[in-house]
């Protein structure tokens, strides 16, 4: 006798058709049959050793996060209910080109530093792994969900070239190729790059170039964060459609906004652009958060030059007054490149998070100067998290009903008071814009946050409710779904989700999160 069925369930099975009511039968970890209408049939229920009644429950695919930021947490925290209750069963990893694989002791010790604010020190972390094979590994020992891994392109930089501005030498472009294929070997399903973040920001199109194409012989993808969302963002979404195009190699924008007042009401001419490209016949989706404000460091707004050498040069620019006011000036007046090319206006900024206890008392503050910027940057060595109050709701919307959107939370979640989406983005999505907005309908929602970014990582038996495909399932209810995190209260888990399952096991039930740890790595398989 199988092992579980779900009775009465309103199947919206990730593909985007009309919903269905069914009785699902999950054995080992897969959806061994689908028997529709089968109380209204009269025909005999399937029957199984457990019957969990789904009467007024929507069924659907788990919810498949496109850019998070767990590298370390699903590792420190086993419960990772922040993204478990969410129905989120899988996430993908080593985002904006800095993670922690493939690095050297040398390398991990500034990785670590220059991303603390994004996922803390790491001094809690045995970090027992080198590779992007041995990462992957630590992963498959048990976590609460399951973790796909792109190769961070500004880690493998920093590792080869180091955290200089200048071009690599042939030398060094050839070791950097050997590492993404090596990656690649290892399960990695695609590259990232941050081109807003030192080191990767001084790769010049032509490496990023030859990168991508290592990554198209393995059948992977691209995930940029490109050079500018602000001044320039439709340029540099256009460099990245080219540059992929070049190199032969898939495409996935990352977080895809148009942020700053430059850029309000202009969605419809990115979409325009990818449509044309689309249409000529490049491979390329995005992933976008249901919200309006962006989330980062306080040390990735300042100006690249500023960034040249690593963490302990940045803060030694930082000391010296002279050097001090020059990054003032870039950043004020000039527009600086961290800062998406637009002039720095400090109450957009909101301080997310600190390491530093004494600190404390700035979280949630808005910034008032470079002065206060300069002290916590100082103080709290480069740590501070950011929220950054530029986007706009129209380009939201607008982007996020594109044919090839998925979702995706770039959820930090360290600080005192981090970004909601970090615990909010998937009922944000069904509860808000689709329940209550109609901004989509329930069955194109759901199959923006599965089927398609199951496509995308190539993954033949995920992201669909379909017999034979794994039991990676989410119950939850379509009438009161909703976030619970806030601005105000922004770790506050979600309601109207009380069961998720991932390979047939219950992680989350009747709304509690239980102990199993079902979740592995989720490697890329060679072309």
């Amino acid at each position: 006798m199988e092992e579980l069925v779900i009775r009465d369930a309103d199947v919206v099975d990730g593909s985007g058709a009309p919903s269905y009511r069914a009785d699902v039968v999950v054995d080992r970890g897969r959806i061994v049959s689908i028997v529709k209408e089968a109380a209204d049939a009269g025909c005999q229920r399937p029957r199984a050793r457990r019957e969990l009644d789904a009467e007024g429950l929507t069924l659907s695919p788990g919810f498949i996060d496109m850019h998070a930021h767990s590298d370390l947490a699903l590792l420190r925290d086993p419960d990772h209910s922040a993204k478990a209750a969410q129905g989120v069963t899988l996430e993908v990893l080593g985002q904006d080109g800095l993670s922690y694989a493939p690095v050297d002791d040398r390398t991990l010790a500034e990785v670590r530093r220059a991303i603390a604010g994004w996922n803390g020190h790491g001094d809690d972390i045995d970090f027992d792994w080198r590779s992007v094979g041995e990462y992957l590994d630590r992963l498959d020992r048990g976590i609460a969900v399951n973790a796909a891994y792109l190769i961070p392109q500004g880690t493998v930089r920093a590792l080869v070239v180091g955290w200089e501005d200048r071009e690599a030498t042939p030398e060094e472009l050839d070791r950097m190729r050997q590492l993404i294929a090596e990656g690649m070997e290892q399960g990695a399903v695609g590259m990232s790059s941050g081109l807003t973040y030192t080191p990767g920001m001084y790769a010049k199109d032509a490496e990023l170039t030859e990168l991508c194409r290592v990554v198209a012989r393995y059948g992977g993808y691209y995930c940029p964060h490109h050079r500018s969302y602000g001044a320039g963002a439709l340029e540099a979404y256009a460099e990245m459609v080219a540059l992929t195009r070049e190199a032969g190699c898939s495409l996935h924008l990352a977080h895809a906004t148009m942020n700053f007042g430059v850029n309000e009401g202009r969605a419809p001419e990115l979409l325009a652009l990818l449509d044309e490209a689309l249409a000529s016949g490049a491979d390329i989706s995005l992933d976008t958060y249901p919200y309006t404000p962006g989330c980062t460091t306080l040390v990735a707004m300042l100006p690249s030059w500023a960034s040249e050498g690593g963490p302990e040069e940045i803060l030694k620019r930082l000391a010296d007054d002279e050097t001090s006011e020059r990054i003032r000036h870039h950043l004020e007046v000039i527009g600086s490149d961290g800062c998406h090319g637009v002039p720095m206006e400090w109450d957009t900024i909101e301080i997310a998070g600190v390491t530093d206890p004494a600190l404390s008392h700035y979280v949630g503050r808005r910034l008032d100067s470079w002065a206060t910027a300069r002290h916590l940057l100082l103080t709290d060595r480069l740590a501070p998290s950011i929220l950054q109050h530029v986007g706009h709701e129209e380009n939201v919307r607008t982007i996020m009903r594109h044919r090839v959107h998925t979702g995706g939370s770039d959820g930090i979640l360290q600080g005192a008071k981090p970004h909601p989406r970090a615990y909010g983005t998937f009922p944000q999505y069904l509860g808000t814009y689709a329940r209550e907005l109609g901004v989509l309908s329930l069955e194109e929602c759901v199959a923006h946050l599965t089927s398609r970014p199951a496509s995308r990582l190539r993954l033949p038996d995920r992201g669909l409710v379909k017999e034979g495909y794994r039991a990676d399932l989410v119950l939850f209810d379509a009438r009161t779904v909703a976030p619970g995190s806030t601005f105000e209260n922004p770790r506050r888990l979600p309601t109207g989700i009380p069961h998720v399952l991932i390979d047939g096991r219950f992680v989350i039930e009747d709304g509690k999160r239980t102990e199993v740890l079902a979740g592995r790595a989720v490697r890329n398989s060679p072309m």
